[in-house]
């Protein structure tokens, strides 16, 4: 990343100074507590892994030059930082099984415990958040660094979050090309419009996977690539109702495995990331020499997006939208049943008592069936019948989940490898439903609220099966932005997690846990303002 700001900086320097350029700031502390080794769901999740640890002091300042979408030739760049203080959460190596439990003559389930070394970890007392720089030519834009990524589907700050990309880990460090904004087809007399993005990205989170991985099963995957693509058509916009049809597609591909068993390595394997990776991974085909990789390179997941809005008089919006998530062949198919997001949303034109509020259902139990069964990875097999189920959403066999850090790159209503402090760097329930609300307003004009809840449950992964596990999280947040001061902005959060989902525990991969509540407040106070440089 210091490579990146340097690049970035000396891009950008020669354009500010050749022209008058606004520059935007903003600085600020945050500092937040609570009863359990990481935050509640609601101060940790969408924050775009700032806050994650139990206890925190950080401070952050961002500087930027914003993108102007009105004219033909435009520029922007952006960097922001945070550091800090931060708690330990306890992690440990040499984790292994010492208990199986049996109910007469039948196994229910291995109870797990750590032994051996514990291993404290934190976030890094410093890290660049955003460095990017940006252009557009008409229609078409350029975004090269790491900036801070947009659902084209939920809204960001009300909805549990996107099945793709959502905003719970840091932004991925990448190159990436695209439309700006909806653009009209030409032909269609402006009724269809099409918008949509190509990139390729490094989550660059090998010291994270390193310091927390327990050495002792499984495995570990690092300096891995991700391609992420999306590809949205709208209907008349100046219309009352507006359609918007399409998918999202990400795939991880390339990087290291390390495989371990009982503490010693067994097997390395280096994935493919040379041009015709890449291709593979933008275009999917055939795979590579790879055990289980034969048929499509890499780890593919995404959505089919459907979304319908219809304004009101007064400029009032109702939305409806599905997100049907797919892992492969069988969910391109819907052959997953009715699994996805599903929800309805509402933006008022003007800041009022209720400015927007969203309703979503969570459905990821159905995974095409719990059974799969390729003949193709079993040389010599007389069973010729297959059966693509037992998808596992988020989680490969060749990848360390699909994440970042810890943090869930889709929806963190799946609790990310973050939770699982016995060093499992997986997703231990990818079997989850839930039901999110939120509603957020204005009283007065200096004051603003947001109120989160949600209802979680899971059951494992379609290979390892659980017992069911629950969560109910809250959240209320106040924001205070006094007339007195332009740009000062004081909020508020207090948060609660309640059920045995998404503990900051030993997750334990079937082990059983007490219910707990986990409780969690947070304060932060920010400035922000704008310049100008340059010449006239």
């Amino acid at each position: 990343m210091n490579h990146q700001l340097s690049l970035l900086v000396a891009a950008v320097l020669p354009l500010a100074m050749a022209a008058q350029v606004d520059i935007q700031y903003e600085a600020g502390v945050t500092a937040n507590a609570g009863n359990s080794d990481l935050a509640p769901h609601y101060i940790l999740a969408n924050q775009g892994g700032t806050v994650t640890q139990q206890y925190g002091t950080q401070l952050h300042g961002a500087l930027w030059h914003a993108m102007d979408t009105t004219i033909r030739l435009s520029w922007g760049a952006g960097i922001e930082a945070w550091g800090g203080w931060t708690s330990n959460a306890t992690y440990y190596n040499n984790y292994y099984y010492v208990e199986e439990v049996t109910e007469g003559d039948h196994y229910v389930m291995h109870h797990y415990y750590p032994v051996g070394t514990e291993n404290p970890q934190h976030p890094a007392r410093v890290w660049l958040q955003q460095a990017y720089l940006e252009g557009k030519y008409r229609g078409v834009q350029l975004v090269l660094g790491a900036k801070r990524h947009e659902s084209p589907m939920v809204d960001d700050r009300l909805s549990s979050g996107d099945l793709v990309w959502s905003q719970n880990a840091r932004p991925l460090v990448g190159a990436r090309a695209g439309f700006v904004n909806f653009q009209t087809i030409p032909l269609t007399r402006g009724w269809v419009q099409i918008n949509g993005e190509v990139g390729y990205y490094k989550p660059g989170d090998n010291k994270w996977l390193e310091h927390h991985y327990n050495y002792w099963n499984h495995f570990i995957t690092t300096g891995w690539w991700m391609n992420y693509k999306y590809l949205h058509l709208r209907s008349n916009p100046n219309k009352p109702l507006v359609v918007t049809l399409g998918m999202q597609a990400a795939c991880q591909f390339g990087g290291n495995n390390v495989f371990y068993e009982r503490g010693v390595e067994v097997r390395r394997v280096k994935q493919k990331a040379d041009a015709e990776a890449f291709f593979k991974a933008l275009i999917p085909g055939s795979g590579g020499s790879n055990k289980g990789d034969e048929f499509f390179e890499g780890n593919h997941l995404g959505t089919w997006d459907i979304r319908a809005d219809y304004r009101l008089h007064g400029g009032h919006r109702l939305g409806a939208y599905h997100q049907h998530i797919w892992e492969d062949g069988s969910g391109i198919a819907w052959r997953n049943g009715f699994d996805g997001l599903w929800g309805l949303d509402y933006h008022a034109p003007t800041p009022g008592w209720v400015d927007g509020a969203v309703i979503e259902y969570l459905d990821l139990t159905n995974q095409s069936g719990p059974i799969h069964w390729a003949p193709g990875d079993h040389a010599g097999t007389p069973l010729t019948s297959e059966i693509t189920g037992g998808d596992d959403y988020y989680n490969n066999y060749a990848f360390n989940g699909y994440q970042v850090r810890g943090m869930a790159l889709g929806t963190p209503m799946a609790p990310g490898p973050i939770y699982n402090q016995d060093g499992y760097m997986r997703f231990v329930h990818t079997r989850v439903r839930a039901i999110h609300a939120a509603v957020t307003g204005h009283i007065g004009t200096q004051w603003q609220y947001r109120v989160m809840a949600s209802r979680r449950a899971a059951w494992g992964t379609t290979l390892m099966p659980m017992t069911k596990a629950t969560s109910t999280s809250l959240l209320a947040e106040a924001a205070y932005s006094p007339a007195w001061l332009n740009g000062l902005s004081i909020k508020a959060m207090l948060a609660s997690d309640h059920g045995n989902l998404g503990l900051s525990e030993v997750s334990g991969q079937g082990a059983t846990r007490n219910q707990k509540t986990n409780v969690g407040g947070l304060l932060s106070i920010t400035y922000s303002g704008n310049f100008t440089i340059g010449k006239k």
